[in-house]
């Protein structure tokens, strides 16, 4: 069974693991900093209280009678109802704060005559309220008692939560933002390779540059290794292909040409069986060379450096006729074929219309929509409208309907059409003939 772990995409699986780590660490980090704000203003509160306690400890005059020796009902102990409050107790006498209004204070726990603090304990107001209890015991009975109302934690905390949590939402979408931004850097050299491979399917590229970060080189060692391999095996591939061409064809032709003379095959059936078996073995030629193409990596190849090489060398070669080609090819005009392939093909139509041209000879080239063609045309004597004819209606084996034109040309229409192109034969507007060879862009 496939886990979560193994599908899906990856950028989404690190973004969700970023933002749930940021949101589990902003909740942390409210909650400490919470706590951390109501034991400060907790604390604030008690040393107050504390503060009040001493007072009301030092006011006392000694005596049998319960009395203090000023007026210690400052605000906001003077309010009543407020829940600031504080109270005297000794046996059954009792003073209390002017916010009291005649009521007392229930402290439920008992306080502890030897400590020398107030301590916090448990108590009501005169309405049963809830209050912050700080007392302390004095040794001869006396217990003094101060109160705060729970709204005076609550109040403040709940303002400072507030501000709090704006304050992390605004952290959590700067902290979003930045992994977010994290993220599709971190992400950036796998878009990188992804797009040297298509470049590198595309034909733009042989190989995926090697200068990678230190996570992704291995990676695109990988690939270059697997690249490398396959040139190989296509390289293979093309040897065994053009041996066992020159192995078969040879002798079929020879075989061929044998049988064609008098008397060799009165009832014509060995010629029937040699051409059979050398369709087949042109069947089978054409699909080993095409499994070997498929298999291997489209590569580009820039038509203007061959076709100029070309020319130079077969302006050489014809230098007895003077012939001249003139080439014209767009910069940067690229076909998706290997460059043997590619120099045999051309170099088959140049050289034909090098060797029935008169003098001249032009080689251009376009782009029609996905496919490029190049034009080769000559000012020779051409082909008649019948054997054009003859031509489209015997295809593959234009040596064989033309002599002359036809030498090389079924090499280069095998070779077009397993690229999926294409040769076409018209006439030239120079006055000779003008081939149309179509390969894919």
């Amino acid at each position: 069974m496939i886990g979560f772990g193994q599908i899906g995409s990856l950028r989404r699986r690190l973004l969700v693991g970023a933002l749930a780590l940021i949101a589990t660490a902003l909740v942390v980090a409210g909650l400490g900093i919470g706590l951390i704000l109501a034991r400060f203003v907790r604390g604030q509160i008690d040393q107050r209280l504390d503060a009040q306690i001493l007072s009301l400890v030092s006011g006392l005059e000694k005596g049998p009678s319960l009395r203090l020796a000023r007026d210690l009902d400052a605000p906001p102990f003077d309010r009543p109802g407020s829940g600031w409050a504080w109270q005297v107790r000794r046996g059954r006498a009792v003073l209390g704060s002017g916010s009291l209004a005649g009521g007392t204070l229930d402290v439920a726990t008992a306080p502890d005559a030897d400590d020398d603090r107030p301590r916090p304990a448990d108590g009501t107001g005169p309405r049963g309220e809830a209050l912050i209890l700080r007392v302390l015991a004095l040794p001869d009975g006396t217990v003094v008692a101060a109160s705060a109302p729970r709204a005076a934690v609550w109040g403040p905390l709940r303002e400072a939560g507030l501000a709090l949590a704006a304050s992390l939402g605004v952290l959590g979408l700067l902290l979003a933002a930045g992994a977010v931004a994290q993220v599709r850097l971190g992400l950036r050299p796998l878009d990188r390779l992804r797009q040297e491979l298509e470049a590198v399917r595309a034909g733009r590229r042989e190989r995926v540059p090697e200068p990678q970060p230190a996570e992704v080189r291995p990676l695109a060692a990988a690939i270059n290794a697997l690249l490398d391999q396959n040139a190989a095996q296509l390289a293979q591939a093309r040897t065994h292909v053009a041996n066992l061409a020159h192995g078969l064809k040879t002798p079929l032709a020879t075989l061929s040409l044998a049988l064609s003379e008098p008397g060799r095959d009165p009832d014509g059936r060995l010629s029937h069986l040699v051409a059979s078996l050398d369709r087949g073995v042109r069947h089978h030629l054409r699909r080993a060379r095409s499994a070997a193409l498929a298999g291997a990596t489209r590569v580009r190849t820039e038509l203007a450096g061959p076709v100029a090489d070309l020319a130079a060398a077969l302006e050489r070669l014809h230098a007895g006729k003077g012939v001249r080609v003139a080439h014209a090819i767009p910069p940067g005009l690229a076909a998706a074929c290997d460059p043997q392939d590619l120099d045999e093909m051309l170099g088959n139509l140049i050289d034909n219309a090098c060797t029935w041209c008169t003098r001249a000879v032009r080689v251009t080239a376009e782009a029609a929509g996905s496919d490029v063609v190049v034009a080769i045309e000559d000012d020779g004597p051409g082909l008649g409208p019948e054997a054009l004819a003859a031509v489209a209606r015997r295809g593959r084996r234009l040596d064989e309907t033309v002599p002359g034109h036809g030498f090389g040309l079924a090499i280069t229409v095998e070779l077009a059409e397993l690229y999926g192109g294409g040769l076409e034969l018209d006439r030239s507007a120079m006055g000779g003939l003008r081939a149309r060879l179509r390969v894919p862009g």
